[in-house]
């Protein structure tokens, strides 16, 4: 460990101040490249009407208005269902899918990476197959299911397909078996730790990282999934298909918008500003110190 600490600190000490500017300049160059839509999102949001046609297009607001945002607050006063209806379906999905999904996903990494079991190897295999297909593949077989078993118009009909992503089996596997020692559940299950107490006490703490990445990703489809494939009850539409009917009235409405992209956005972003300092705090303390 002296000798890796050593040479990363020899390596340190050996970069120029050129090369560390030039590594600043192109960090900071990708943060802006990223950063450009979110800002262009909010700069036409706050753009009058003239400004939204306006020819040679302008990137940044010369009038900036709150009026975009007025007209969507004012549409959203006169929908049939009360837009707080909308609110809670979106929160409600999202949140109680991201804490399904990382519970299901858990629990079956935890089983495919340790568990000893005929056909481990085969379910592992499979998982990773899984990850060629893409979401529209599975739409026609996802629908017949969902019909079949009476889900369509209800909550299960969004959040029963998102259980289902490998991405987060697979993210989850890999993690257990890179910082999970044997050594480690044998203690465990010497100290008298069972099974669940094992993977809830000793596994969950130490892949904290991996899970506080998925609620990143998991949180952000189902709060950008609109489900108006398996949903068609007023009352249980989420905010974005609402947002996007509301918007969806041709050229009158581009500033309602790009208002409405904004308020979409901000949950997102209030998540991953949650998360992400955890997730870097975590990955630095995280592992076995022998």
């Amino acid at each position: 460990m002296k000798k890796i600490f050593s040479a990363g600190a020899g390596l340190h000490a050996n970069r120029s101040a050129a090369g560390t500017a030039v590594v600043f300049l192109i960090l900071l160059f990708t943060s802006l490249l990223m950063m450009m839509p979110f800002v262009y999102s909010i700069v036409q949001s706050l753009k009058p009407m003239e400004e939204l046609f306006a020819f040679p297009p302008k990137f940044f607001v010369q009038n900036p208005t709150a009026e975009n945002y007025q007209k969507l607050f004012q549409l959203t006063e006169n929908l049939w269902v009360p837009f707080s209806r909308y609110v809670f379906n979106s929160v409600f999905v999202s949140v109680a899918g991201t804490a399904l999904y990382i519970l299901v996903a858990s629990m079956a990494a935890y089983s495919l990476a340790f568990g000893d079991f005929p056909g481990a190897k085969l379910f592992n295999e499979i998982v990773v197959q899984a990850l060629l297909f893409s979401s529209s593949v599975l739409a026609v077989s996802q629908y017949v299911i969902l019909a079949k078993g009476r889900m369509l118009n209800t909550y299960w009909a969004v959040i029963l397909p998102a259980l289902s992503a490998p991405l987060g089996l697979f993210l989850m596997r890999q993690f257990m078996e890179q910082m999970i020692p044997k050594s480690m559940l044998e203690a465990a299950q010497i100290d008298g730790a069972g099974t669940f107490t094992t993977f809830w006490r000793v596994v969950m703490p130490v892949v904290k990282p991996a899970w506080l990445t998925l609620i990143i990703f998991t949180f952000q489809s189902l709060w950008s999934g609109a489900g108006n494939k398996y949903i068609y009850r007023e009352d249980l539409k989420v905010l974005p298909t609402v947002l996007s009917q509301i918007s969806a009235g041709g050229m009158a409405r581009a500033g309602v918008a790009a208002a409405a992209a904004v308020v979409l956005m901000i949950p997102p972003i209030l998540v991953f500003m949650a998360a992400q300092r955890n997730v870097l705090e975590t990955m630095a303390t995280s592992g076995i110190k022998e």
